[in-house]
């Protein structure tokens, strides 16, 4: 026991000699940081009016519009991927497409049908060719790219269409040629111009042809299409 009192004396011995000096203050405060409510409460759109929710999707559709029309190396079109501007294009397209000469017998329903299969089928193909070539991006967002791109093709539709009305034939042939070449060179670029990043540098050109015989059955079914009588 004497062994073991001598042991911590010795241990201790030092700390006597420490003293704290008078003009030293020794009061503190402990803060405890507190995380603000902003910060531990994520935000969500749930609470949201349903008025706010549709003006922030339409402005969002909105802008890839812009974007396709403006085509530049960014990866703005496939942050935000959504389908329901394609949607809407093909529709579109699809309605405006049907009523002419080939489909005067009937209603014009298998023509709508075919147009919707071949876009929608069309660009499943050209995203599986992107995937299984080492494309970095989803199949949803080359889905969207896709679609999207459609746009400058169906205004060349609404431009057709009026030049159909009222123009000669002659007039209207050359204005339909000219319209729909530069649709579907536009619609061309501005899809590699979103894709093209995305692949492997030599197959690049592997990516785009699909990407081009795509646009040039959509942009001949545009040029040869006729009204009714």
């Amino acid at each position: 026991m004497a062994e073991v009192e001598k042991t911590s004396k010795l241990m201790f011995a030092g700390l006597s000699d420490v003293s704290i000096s008078g003009d030293i203050p020794v009061e503190g405060e402990i803060n405890v940081p507190v995380g603000t409510p902003s910060q531990d409460k994520e935000y969500s759109t749930l609470d949201e009016p349903v008025k706010d929710t549709i003006l922030r999707d339409l402005k969002a559709v909105g802008e890839k519009f812009v974007h396709v029309m403006y085509p530049k190396k960014s990866s703005a079109l496939l942050r935000d991927w959504d389908l329901w501007g394609p949607l809407l294009l093909c529709v579109t397209l699809a309605l405006m497409l049907q009523g002419g000469s080939v489909d005067s017998k009937d209603d014009g329903g298998p023509q709508f049908a075919e147009v919707f299969v071949i876009i929608w089928f069309g660009s499943v193909i050209i995203t599986l060719n992107s995937k299984l070539l080492g494309g970095t991006i989803s199949f949803f967002q080359s889905l969207c790219v896709l679609g999207y791109c459609i746009m400058p093709l169906t205004v060349a539709m609404v431009v057709c269409r009026l030049v159909l009305l009222g123009g000669s034939w002659g007039f209207s042939f050359i204005v339909r040629l000219i319209v729909v070449t530069a649709s579907f060179s536009w619609s061309t670029f501005a899809s590699t111009a979103f894709l093209a990043d995305c692949q492997p540098p030599n197959r690049k050109a592997l990516v785009v042809y699909p990407v081009f015989l795509f646009y040039f059955v959509i942009g001949w079914m545009i040029f040869t299409f006729s009204p009714s009588a």
